[in-house]
């Protein structure tokens, strides 16, 4: 395969790593061949002195990197190919550790789609540079997953009550908002993007990056925080769906923004799937208490019995195959006994 056919394409510029994820048709979503150059580049750029930071951008100008290939993971569960289901989840969770211990700055340039997968190759690194395109989210209970890539170890650290707000409604940030959630660590604007890439090339410092970023005020974030910590504080999705009929009907509430907002999060968790709500809740319950390794390898365990959960195939189906929109859930399970 051509260099400019491959799916990663992995190069060196002086003293930089710099990594492209190239399946700008697919928004750049991870396969497993982009997963394994990932784990390769880490290993041989991790001992090498000569190497100062590692830089990772999406081809194509619409994404950073839309998330993992669900759509084919999908595939094979549904040929019984649960070897191949554990290969991929297993190598992707690898390098979000190896990203997590890499030992020098990891900058992520994301101006675009960021979910899913893509959040795990940025989110576990030291610079997290957003545009004012980008566009972050967690939506793995619309499919009937779970947020993975060791955001069970990174949502429960989030401010409040924003991790269970963004893992269970798979709320969308943009670039300024990923910020003030804690998603991001620099804002950046579009125009001064091939500035600030053109000087970390230049100078193999991530230090760079503080003279191009420019300081996030409060916004959407800030407004929505009183009625969100009031809400997902909750551990159970009963408490949590009782304090938004409670705020949707709390006319006196002065630092909400209304009770549209409330409404709104009840018709999500109505929508997504009810099993998936209750993994995602125990998962982030127990992995507040856990370091990374230990949360990725809760995760890997989880996949392998939500995989096999009839939701799961059926979630995929209605957002990424179909696209119809109209999952018909099977809830009948005990979402413990899928932690194994």
């Amino acid at each position: 395969m051509a260099e400019a056919d491959a799916t990663l394409i992995a190069t060196r510029d002086g003293a930089v790593g710099r990594l492209l994820m190239n399946r700008p048709r697919a928004l750049n979503a991870l396969d497993l061949a982009m997963i394994d150059g990932m784990a390769a580049a880490i290993a041989a750029w991790r001992e090498d002195p000569s190497l100062r930071l590692v830089l990772l951008e999406g081809a194509g100008g619409r994404a950073f990197c839309a998330g993992g290939d669900v759509r084919r993971v999908r595939e094979q569960v549904l040929a019984g190919d649960h070897a191949a289901v554990e290969a991929f989840f297993s190598h992707e969770y690898g390098v979000n550790g190896g990203i997590a211990a890499f030992p020098r700055p990891w900058v992520s340039l994301i101006d675009g789609v960021c979910m899913g997968g893509g959040i795990g190759v940025a989110v576990h690194g030291s610079h997290r540079i957003v545009t004012e395109h980008a566009m972050l989210a967690m939506p793995e209970t619309a499919i009937a997953l779970f947020p993975d890539v060791g955001t069970s170890y990174v949502l429960p650290r989030l401010a409040g009550g924003l991790g269970r707000w963004l893992a269970l409604t798979g709320a969308r940030l943009n670039g300024a908002e990923a910020v003030e959630a804690g998603l991001a660590t620099h804002f950046v604007p579009r125009e001064r993007l091939e500035a600030l890439r053109a000087a970390l090339l230049a100078e193999g410092d991530a230090k760079v990056v503080e003279r191009f970023a420019e300081p996030v005020a409060p916004g959407r974030i800030a407004a929505l925080r009183p009625a969100i910590d009031r809400c997902f504080a909750h551990d159970t999705r009963a408490a949590i769906e009782s304090a938004l009929r409670k705020e949707d009907s709390d006319k006196e509430s002065s630092d909400k923004e209304g009770s549209g907002w409330a409404r709104e999060q009840l018709a999500i968790l109505e929508h997504v799937s009810p099993t998936s709500v209750a993994v995602t809740l125990e998962l982030l319950r127990r992995g507040a208490t856990l370091p990374l390794p230990a949360c990725l390898e809760m995760e890997l365990s989880l996949t392998r019995g939500v995989t096999r959960h009839p939701d799961f195939a059926e979630g995929v189906r209605a957002v990424l195959v179909d696209k119809d929109n109209a999952p018909r859930w099977q809830p009948a399970a005990d979402p413990v006994s899928l932690f194994g």
